[in-house]
């Protein structure tokens, strides 16, 4: 059994927890947790190719532009989970099957969208970068996202309340934003290939070497 203090800090938890998934305070935890998670998954990436090239530098400006656009996206992703219970209501397995083809139709690629747009505008681009990088990577992605969202989003409308749809969304699925960060600064890590440099002599070596004009 518990201790007497455990249960007390037990039940002080469960009240302060408790309006963050009620009325307006869940569009606030959608919000946050939304933000957070794309954020902390581009912390995640930056960490990776850190320790893979010791010489790149974190930019927290980059992961800051991930936690605004991911906060942007948090109500969108709450009112349109509300939409769906409300359209379809019931955990039958026919309506699960609903709510997850429609999300996978018209919810995935419209987030998306917006998330590609968002990123470009933020890091200091403009919407037709945007559009452009959304068309170019738009395959690659969501057909990862076919392997990883219909199971997650079975479990998510099968077992779990409403109110607790993105935060299961945003923290069950912190490798999908590990992805996301991934392929969106893919050529950022990769880096620039670096000018070729010659020595005065080489030059002089390439000049013998070459006919006359």
């Amino acid at each position: 059994m518990l201790p007497q203090a455990s249960k007390v800090f037990l039940a002080r938890m469960r009240v302060f927890w408790k309006p963050m998934f009620q009325g307006r305070y869940l569009l606030l935890t959608n919000t946050v947790t939304c933000g957070g998670m794309l954020a902390l998954g581009d912390w995640l990436q930056q960490s990776w190719v850190i320790y893979k090239d010791p010489n790149k530098v974190r930019d927290w400006k980059r992961t800051g532009c991930m936690f605004a656009v991911g906060a942007a996206l948090g109500p969108c992703m709450h009112y349109w989970y509300q939409w769906l219970d409300r359209l379809y209501a019931g955990r039958a397995m026919k309506t699960v099957a609903k709510k997850v083809l429609i999300d996978q139709l018209v919810g995935s690629p419209t987030i998306w969208f917006f998330f590609f747009m968002g990123m470009s505008i933020t890091e200091g681009n403009t919407a037709a970068e945007g559009l452009e990088e959304f068309k170019e990577k738009f395959w690659e992605f969501y057909k990862a996202d076919w392997c990883v969202w219909p199971p997650a989003q079975m479990i998510n409308f099968y077992f779990l309340p409403p109110k607790f749809r993105i935060v299961y969304m945003n923290f069950i699925t912190l490798g999908w934003d590990v992805y996301i960060s991934y392929l969106k600064h893919r050529g950022q890590d990769k880096g620039q290939s670096s000018p070729v440099v010659l020595e005065s002599s080489s030059v002089e070596v390439l000049q013998k070497a070459l006919p006359p004009p």
